[in-house]
C-alpha cells in the first residue's frame, strides 16, 4: 500500500521533480516457477488522476485517450494538499474490471524520462 506522501517523496528522491517525465502503470505478474518472483507484464501511460474524498484515495487512470499525464501535471497539484489528504492511499483504475488497484511501488527510467506505478493483478 503506497499514500500520496510516499509517491512525493519518491518523485523527489528518485527524479528530482522533473516536470517531463511522463507517468506509466507497469504491470507486474508472479513467476509461474518461483511465486516469489515478479515479471513484466505490460506497460501503459496514465491519462488522468482525482481525488477521491469519500474513499481517501488518489485514484491515478487509464481511460485510453491520447493524453498522457506528466509529473509537472500531477506533483502541482499533490505538493499542496493538507497532512490528511497526504496519507490519502494511492490506487489504479486500469479498466472496468479492474477499477481500483492497489499500487506496489514505484520505479523509473531515466533514459526514457518514464515514471512507473508498479501493479500487481
Amino acid at each position: 500500500m503506497k499514500f500520496i506522501i510516499d509517491l512525493i517523496e519518491d518523485i523527489r528522491v528518485e527524479i528530482g521533480n522533473k516536470p517531463d517525465f511522463t507517468v506509466h502503470a507497469m504491470l507486474l505478474k508472479e513467476d509461474v516457477n518461483d511465486p516469489e518472483k515478479l515479471i513484466y507484464g505490460g506497460e501503459a501511460a496514465l491519462n488522468s488522476f482525482a481525488l477521491d474524498e469519500a474513499g481517501r484515495k488518489l485514484m491515478m487512470k487509464i481511460d485510453g485517450s491520447s493524453e498522457v499525464l506528466t509529473i509537472g501535471e500531477l506533483i502541482k497539484h499533490i505538493l499542496i494538499y493538507d497532512m490528511d489528504r497526504m496519507m490519502y492511499e494511492v490506487r489504479l483504475n486500469v479498466n472496468r474490471r479492474y477499477d481500483d488497484v492497489e499500487v506496489i511501488g514505484f520505479g523509473k527510467s531515466m533514459e526514457e524520462k518514464r515514471y512507473f506505478f508498479f501493479i500487481k493483478l
